[in-house]
């Protein structure tokens, strides 16, 4: 359903304001330092509504959809990545893939929780020997009667070690039929036989990067993603409709990191004064600014136009990967200009600027990299290989 923009104003200020509570600049500050952050902090976002804004009414959210949950992605990640990192962890990791790829009772004991925010999800894709090509995940899954059983390593699981599932992507038959062979499992992270070790990351942190292990772990066959039907059919729910959303989860974020960088610079170079006069009035400065303004102006109209392409019904896989490529990349060289605009200040420890940098970083690897958009869209785009 679509909501008038005097709603959508109303919901951004009631995100306004509950960052000025849960998020103020100290806390944002000792997440980052500590790595780590509350869990608890989900439930009071979920009690403004925010983690059930795309749940239908019937499972006690909002009803509404990706457009109103990505600008709360990107109002939270202008005041705190770290923040931003645990809303995802709810109300698309756990949230929309119930809502979109999960059975009817799946749905009905599970998408409530998310509404309240007891609920959140730890990704399970990426492994030691497996990066982007997931038909080669090497996680076993095994049938023993009502039970499946996991064995093997996922790598970067962000948030593993305070979220109730890991969204696993198994092995769940033989290797000769790579993309058949692949199974969705929800994995308890309290199951016995599961181990997790930390990563430490220089960018991003807040809720932790995880090592997962899985030995002889057991979960009821129903765990299954979708039901115990859509055991060995991984791959459509992977290429389903929740795909191009994904796509834009880290393009949201990406943009609030950029509006919070391009924010700083621009109060700063209003307030640093050199050689008598401020240096928003220095010409090189005034480039700078005006160029990051562009370009991020850009970056939301990319944005904007994948969303509209997926709320026509379009086909919208090559926009949404080309919005990932450039808005990654952009918002790295954005917060980068910022940066150098501050000078000393964007560099040391205790600024905004810095933490922004480093969590700008990682734009381009992480939630399918900037390589990997590159190949889709030259392949989407149909151009011949040799």
């Amino acid at each position: 359903m679509g909501i008038s923009a005097e709603e959508f104003a109303m919901i951004q200020d009631s995100v306004d304001r509950l960052l000025d509570d849960i998020a103020p600049v100290g806390e944002v500050e000792r997440w980052d330092r500590e790595d780590s952050l509350p869990r608890a902090l989900v439930e009071r976002m979920a009690g403004v509504g925010l983690c059930g804004i795309a749940i239908p009414a019937e499972f006690g959210g909002l009803g509404l959809g990706d457009r109103e949950t990505l600008a709360v992605i990107r109002r939270i990640a202008r005041r705190s990545t770290a923040l931003a990192s645990l809303y995802i962890a709810s109300v698309s990791y756990a949230g929309a893939n119930i809502l979109h790829l999960g059975s009817a009772a799946q749905k009905a004991a599970l998408l409530p929780l998310v509404a309240e925010g007891k609920l959140l999800f730890a990704l399970g894709l990426s492994e030691p020997n497996v990066g982007a090509d997931l038909a080669s995940v090497e996680t076993r899954a095994e049938l023993d009667g009502e039970e499946i059983v996991i064995n093997g390593a996922k790598r970067w699981c962000t948030g593993a070690d305070y979220s109730d599932y890991i969204y696993a992507l198994v092995r769940s038959g033989g290797v000769e039929n790579r993309r058949r062979n692949l199974s969705f499992v929800l994995v308890p992270t309290d199951s016995p036989g599961i181990s997790m070790t930390k990563v430490e990351t220089m960018g991003m942190r807040g809720p932790s990067t995880n090592d997962v292990r899985f030995d002889d772990v057991r979960v009821p066959r129903d765990n299954v993603m979708g039901g115990f039907a859509m055991w060995n059919r991984a791959w459509e729910q992977l290429a389903g409709p929740t795909l191009e959303i994904e796509k834009l989860q880290p393009v949201a974020m990406a943009i609030g990191i950029g509006e919070a960088a391009v924010e700083e610079a621009w109060a700063y170079s209003q307030e640093r004064v050199q050689f008598g006069t401020r240096i928003c009035g220095h010409q090189s400065v005034r480039h700078m600014l005006a160029e990051v303004q562009t370009g991020l102006q850009a970056c939301k109209l990319m944005l904007d136009h994948s969303l509209d392409l997926i709320d026509r019904g379009e086909a919208s896989s090559v926009q949404t990967s080309m919005t990932k490529l450039f808005v990654a990349d952009g918002v790295v060289e954005i917060v980068l200009k910022c940066q150098r605009i501050l000078g000393a200040y964007g560099y040391a420890q205790g600024f905004a600027m810095e933490r922004l940098v480093r969590d700008a970083l990682v734009l381009p690897i992480f939630g399918g990299s900037s390589a990997i958009q590159k190949g889709n869209i030259a392949n989407l785009l149909k151009l011949p290989k040799g």
